[in-house]
Formats: C-alpha cells, sequence, structure tokens
C-alpha cells in the first residue's frame, strides 16, 4: 500500500504564498516551503517541477485572487483600479511577481479581461485595447512607485490616485 500523501499542491502554494510575502523571491525557495509544509525538500518535486513551476504556481494563485477582487468591484476603471490597487497594498511581492518573467501570459489575460470591458464601455471596441492599456499601465505604475515609498514630496497619495483616475476618466471619456 502506497504512503499517504503528506502535502497537497495547493499546500505548497499557500506556503509559497506566504515566504513570498515574508521575503520576496529570494525566499521562495524549494527548501522553505518544504519546511513550511512539513516535508523534505525532494518531496516536493512530486507536486512541482522546479523553482520556476513553483513560481508560477504562486504568480497563477496570485492572479486568481487578484482576478477575484476584481470581480467583486463594480466593474468601474476607478473600481478596477481601486480593487487592484488594494490587492497591491495586501498583497505587494505578489503583486510584483505577476510582472515577473515567471507569470503564466494566460493567467494575466484573465486579470486584462474585466479593465478590457471596462474599457469597451467607455470607449467602444475599436479603442478598447489601447484604453486597457493606458488603465493598467498608470496603475501598476503609480502602485510600483507607491509600493517603493517613491511619492516623498509630501502631499497625499490617496489623493493623488483619485485625481489620476479622474484625469483617465476625463481622457478615455473625451472625442475618440
Amino acid at each position: 500500500m502506497p504512503t499517504p500523501e503528506k502535502t497537497s499542491f495547493s499546500r505548497i502554494v499557500a506556503a509559497g504564498r506566504d515566504l513570498l510575502e515574508a521575503g520576496g523571491q529570494q525566499g521562495l525557495t524549494m527548501q522553505n516551503v518544504a519546511e513550511r509544509v512539513g516535508v523534505r525538500a525532494p518531496s516536493l518535486y512530486k507536486h512541482v517541477g522546479n523553482r520556476a513551476a513553483l513560481l508560477a504556481a504562486v504568480a497563477e494563485a496570485t492572479v486568481d485572487d487578484l482576478v477575484a477582487r476584481l470581480e467583486s468591484t463594480d466593474g468601474s476603471i476607478e473600481g478596477l483600479a481601486r480593487g487592484y490597487r488594494q490587492f497591491a497594498q495586501a498583497w505587494p511581492e505578489g503583486f510584483r511577481l505577476m510582472f515577473s518573467a515567471g507569470a503564466p501570459p494566460e493567467a494575466l489575460a484573465r486579470v486584462a479581461a474585466p479593465v478590457l470591458h471596462a474599457s469597451r464601455q467607455l470607449v467602444g471596441e475599436r479603442d478598447a485595447l489601447e484604453a486597457a492599456r493606458l488603465v493598467t499601465a498608470w496603475a501598476a505604475g503609480f502602485i510600483k512607485m507607491e509600493l517603493a515609498g517613491a511619492f516623498r514630496l509630501g502631499g497625499d497619495v490617496d489623493r493623488a490616485f483619485e485625481y489620476g483616475l479622474v484625469g483617465i476618466r476625463r481622457a478615455l471619456a473625451g472625442d475618440h
């Protein structure tokens, strides 16, 4: 009779996400995950082929959580951007991982879907992709700067984010 599994893929990914947030990508090692789930590192290879696959699985789980957060918003450009920012503040290392080479492109496409839908509502089908890219690039850039502590000139960062959203809405709702 085979011995029972001592861990599962979902436990490994959950441990990976915790370790990622605690120590960044450097802290997300096969050895650290094995210790966290209570197995020896070689046992992980039954579930996750290598570190790159572990990073991809953690990125995909992070994207799944972000998609769920975006789907819980009102679906507006503003609501989506606020949801994106709240998610990044809660999971900053996961947010950074989503922009790394290890993030599965098909997972990232799921994040784009609600933004594309909201963009279509504002600008129509022809310009939806460009509008979605504008919103995503602005929000991601703002959030990356915020997470890095790059806003050092004083002022209210929340107010600046809302100001940016107003400007984006105006730009997208204007003539095309």
